[in-house]
């Protein structure tokens, strides 16, 4: 396009036109500077994205949204650049004289045709779609999809990068996702089982949860992260060898674990302090006189 536009001007107002030497010379050119302008364009593209991204995480106020903004501003800028290289590709290949028109063809039919064959990986990418649309996984959160729970390092649309607790890195197909828990949404329950002995006033056991409840929720290290008191839901079974009961906490969200392991080893004290028995399991024998 561009030597056809050059070649009318020097023939309207010089009456010459471009000799045929220097035309693979200026299709080169002519590349060099398609790939020096999509460079450029997508420079500031993915500027403007990060731009955008960080006022958005500035304006909000709330730690959900800034992870929902950082998940999508990654993805946007991936589709942008795989995007923007494709066409620049194809630009280029246009001005070598390659016509586009029979590879966009056989592109059609090649897709199709590897669709019918990949359609897994056809499913990863609506599947991730619809996640980032819905909000359901955000980088930085806690998950557990597809059997596997950890740390989620990197959200896109192929795959999800979880990292457990071992340190050992998942990598989810977004397809073979169908549930996702997360746990890392505004708050979460410290839930607790306390077994004592049939001998034990559960009515003391019960005053005593709520004392040690009430001074956790004083503690320097903890207090901030305790969003109500102590709901003590009763007894809940009557066990081979203590009577079971069942309570829950509160919490901002990811700190179920350590509130309720520190309630425990609080409780333990208590427990000690208060000469209440922890069971362990038992067995009356009974021998019968001839």
């Amino acid at each position: 396009m561009f030597q056809q536009t050059l070649n009318e001007l020097l023939k309207s107002y010089f009456g010459v036109t471009i000799p045929e030497w220097a035309t693979p010379m200026l299709s080169m050119v002519n590349v060099v500077i398609i790939l020096c302008l999509a460079w450029l364009f997508r420079s500031l593209v993915m500027r403007s994205i990060r731009m955008l991204q960080s006022r958005l995480s500035h304006a909000s106020h709330d730690d959900e949204e800034k992870k929902r903004v950082q998940t999508l501003g990654r993805v946007f800028r991936y589709i942008t650049s795989v995007t923007i290289t494709v066409l620049a590709i194809m630009l280029a290949l246009s001005e070598m004289g390659v016509s586009i028109a029979p590879l966009l063809a056989t592109a059609g039919v090649a897709g199709i045709a590897i669709g019918f064959g990949a359609q897994s990986v056809v499913k990863d990418y609506f599947t991730g779609i619809v996640m980032l649309l819905e909000n359901q996984i955000r980088q930085g959160d806690i998950v557990e999809v597809a059997g596997k729970a950890g740390f989620v390092e990197e959200v896109t649309l192929r795959y999800v990068r979880l990292r457990d607790y071992q340190g050992s890195v998942h990598f989810v197909p977004n397809g073979v996702i169908t549930t996702v828990t997360n746990l890392s949404r505004n708050f979460a329950f410290a839930v607790i089982d306390v077994g004592v002995s049939y001998r034990t006033d559960i009515d003391q056991v019960f005053d005593i949860m709520r004392d040690v409840s009430a001074a956790l929720r004083h503690d320097p290290d903890f207090g901030d992260k305790i969003l109500d008191d102590i709901e003590i839901a009763g007894v809940e079974q009557w066990a081979e060898s203590a009577v079971m009961i069942k309570a829950r906490i509160k919490v901002v969200a990811l700190w179920h674990g350590p509130i309720r392991r520190e309630f425990l080893r609080h409780l333990k004290i208590a427990f000690d302090t208060n000469n209440i028995e922890i069971p362990y399991p038992q067995r009356v024998v009974h021998t019968k006189e001839n």
